[in-house]
């Protein structure tokens, strides 16, 4: 407790008067009483691993199962060696430091309750908890990590005991044990959870709040097992109101964050409200941006005069996130970004590498065959983790700068310092939104009603996050990438810089399977050259052509390359 009170001291000392958090009618604000709009992201998969995070979906969804699947190969002190080394290389200052320079004001941290407290089935005594200083660690850092840099923490029961719902992965749900629902000693293991982290983090103004369970999704009466039929939600909405007592007991100060049945959204049966600095939280993916989509959470907030937030958004293009941030930003809600770090990620603001060697591994899991000895296996799962640091992932600045850049600032900016003459390769267009660096046809991901529409905005899925078609490039030359999937009206803008008025030859690196057609064009429309690509016999059959004399200014000059009819990849051109 001592150590609470001086953790707590040394954060009121390092700023001052606190930044307190609090509600006020429908806003967020400050004990300034300043509008504080949350922009935030949610570490995913630090705490709690999703399948699909490490490319294990196919075969081990929630967490036990992919947890089961590393013991298998390297034991289970092996595991829990992994573990460790992911843990601490997950999240670390640095990464608090990089997120409050690319913006963002808050962190939504999904917790696993098993950090922090034993499984039901393995208290020593029944009935009783026992406290695991792991959880509490974690979280203690983070928040001083958070709080250096005067951004929120906002904690988040991502996987109660239990588990909320019939989404396995989201709360890693063993669906051999008995759930939240269906268990009270796992209930009152939520509400003492809870009670726990408001009396240990009840003086620290860096707490945004507490979001007292993610995404529940059950039906208690209704027919969906996700519970987005559900009529009244009373067990719902009564423990979480059990939650907010118990907290209100030892911490009168932090803001509480509510969420519906069917993944955060449905708020039927709502009983009246129970707090009087309470947020409702709702979540947001795959559907348009508009004020329609919006209408059940802003109906929300007039008809309670509460705040709303949108605690949990992401897995889309650059395109979509812009279009949404600026929705968000007209209503003044806040939001977090989901997630922060997963292997193969475009759709985030870092990827994590993958290994030759992890990529083994997965082979072995889906499909059999001869299994890796226990040292491959434990080398290659030791890299991952390695991977998961900071300065060895992939920084997308095309992400970043389509969340802050790109909401306010139409215009476009070099992907990379391109001098010419030079080698420029497609896959470096510039920077900014669609019409204005790049058209393209398939630019966003909406399942609107109907999952099994899902749209691919990048087809290769490598790269970038915007809408072109970016897939792994095997030319003798190449940055590993080239632009494929071309289709006739899409366009790629690119900015140079010539040292003097000068006439340059321009040749292409391509590859199609039938005849095409490019323009070479100025961003104002001046058409500079027409080009014909013949076939070259393939689509990754590579081939160069070359067109003379195309006109250059000293200084910066923005290209466009205009697709008349679809099918050429591009891998580069060089101007010379």
């Amino acid at each position: 407790m001592k150590k609470i009170i001086l953790f707590s001291a040394l954060l009121l000392s390092q700023f001052g008067t606190s930044q307190l958090l609090k509600t006020s009618g429908q806003k967020i604000v400050n004990d300034k009483g300043e509008n504080i709009q949350l922009r935030g992201l949610g570490p995913g998969g630090w705490m709690l691993q999703e399948g699909y995070m490490l490319k294990t979906a196919d075969f081990a969804g929630p967490q036990y199962k992919i947890k089961e699947k590393i013991a298998e190969l390297i034991g289970e002190d092996g595991m829990n060696e992994f573990y460790k080394a992911y843990w601490k290389n997950g999240i670390t200052k640095q990464d608090i430091d990089f997120l409050a320079k690319a913006g963002f004001n808050s962190i939504r941290l999904p917790m696993h309750y098993n950090l922090y407290t034993l499984p039901i089935e393995k208290e020593p005594v029944k009935g009783k908890n026992t406290w695991l200083e792991e959880g509490f660690k974690m979280t203690d850092d983070l928040l001083q990590w958070c709080a250096a840099n005067k951004i929120y923490l906002i904690l988040d029961l991502h996987a109660a005991p239990g588990g909320q719902g019939n989404d396995v992965n989201i709360s890693d749900n063993d669906k051999s044990k008995p759930s939240l629902w269906e268990n009270e000693e796992n209930q009152k293991k939520t509400i003492a959870l809870w009670k726990k982290l408001a009396d240990r983090y009840k003086d620290s103004p860096w707490i945004g709040g507490y979001d007292l369970i993610n995404e529940p999704n059950i039906n208690f009466t209704g027919e969906n097992p996700n519970g987005t039929d559900e009529m009244s939600n009373a067990p719902l909405w009564k423990l979480q109101k059990d939650i907010t007592t118990a907290i209100r007991e030892v911490d009168k100060k932090h803001i509480i964050f509510i969420e519906g049945n069917g993944w955060g959204n449905n708020y039927n049966g709502l009983t009246p409200i129970w707090d009087d600095n309470m947020v409702f939280s709702f979540h947001k993916y795959w559907n348009y941006n508009d004020d329609q989509t919006l209408k059940f959470a802003l109906d929300l907030r007039e008809k309670y005069n509460m705040p709303i937030w949108l605690g949990e958004t992401g897995e889309n293009s650059n395109v979509w996130f812009t279009e949404l941030i600026q929705l968000l930003d007209k209503h003044n809600i806040g939001y977090a970004f989901w997630p922060m770090k997963k292997i193969d990620n475009i759709a985030g603001i870092t990827n994590v590498k993958t290994t030759p060697e992890y990529e083994k591994l997965l082979e072995y899991w889906k499909n059999g065959g001869e299994k890796p000895s226990k040292d491959y296996a434990k080398k290659a799962l030791m890299q991952i983790a390695e991977n998961y640091k900071l300065s060895n992932t992939e920084i997308k600045n095309d992400v970043i700068d389509a969340m802050f850049r790109q909401v306010t600032d139409p215009s476009t900016k070099p992907f990379k310092n391109h001098l010419i003459p030079g080698r420029i390769f497609a896959s470096d267009y510039d920077l900014g939104r669609m019409g204005a660096a790049y058209l393209d046809k398939d630019f966003i991901n909406l399942w609107v009603s109907d999952p099994a529409k899902r749209s691919e905005w990048n087809s290769g899925q490598q790269m970038r996050n915007d809408g072109v078609d970016l897939y792994k490039c095997t030319d003798a030359i190449t940055n590993q990438y080239y632009v494929g999937k071309t289709e006739s009206g899409e366009w790629l803008q690119y900015t140079v810089a010539s040292k003097a008025d000068k006439n340059y030859t321009f040749s292409i690196r391509y590859a199609a399977e039938s005849n095409s057609n490019i323009k070479i064009e100025t961003a104002s429309g001046k058409l500079l050259a027409s080009v014909s690509l013949d076939s070259s016999g393939g689509k990754e059959n590579w081939k160069t052509v070359s067109v003379k004399n195309i006109p250059l200014l000293k200084g910066e000059n923005k290209i466009r390359i205009f697709f008349e009819n679809g099918g050429a990849n591009l891998n580069y051109f060089e101007i010379k």
